[in-house]
């Protein structure tokens, strides 16, 4: 049974650091790319960041370029991603997601966390 399951998640002021971390199982993790996508209340699900199985590849949206960093732990089966300067916008439910390759369309994506709230205030 795949399971992808986040943690890490709360509510920060502006400029605050959150570290969320996704602990998978049930798959074959260094088989997968693995990405970190948000979705904030009324707007569409989006990718924030994506790392192929061996760290060779790494995206980034624009938005968070600079200030998140996703990384991985093969042996761990976790995917991390250090969140620093976080900003009101940065607000959202964050999930872990799997894919066969370094995508980037949401439909790309074979496997999905159940989400973890980030709130970001003034």
């Amino acid at each position: 049974q795949v399971q992808l399951v986040e943690s890490g998640g709360g509510s920060v002021q502006t400029g605050g650091s959150l570290r969320l971390s996704c602990a998978a199982s049930g798959f074959t993790f260094t088989r997968y790319a693995m990405a970190w996508f948000r979705q904030a209340p009324g707007k569409e699900r989006v990718i924030v960041a994506a790392i192929r199985w061996n760290s060779g590849d790494i995206y980034y949206s624009d938005s968070v370029k600079g200030r998140f960093t996703i990384s991985r732990d093969n042996a761990r089966y976790t995917v991390h991603l250090q969140m620093n300067s976080l900003k009101p916008d940065d607000t959202a439910v964050y999930y872990c997601a799997a894919d066969r390759d370094l995508g980037i369309p949401i439909t790309d994506y074979d496997y999905w966390g159940q989400g973890t709230q980030v709130t970001v205030s003034l």
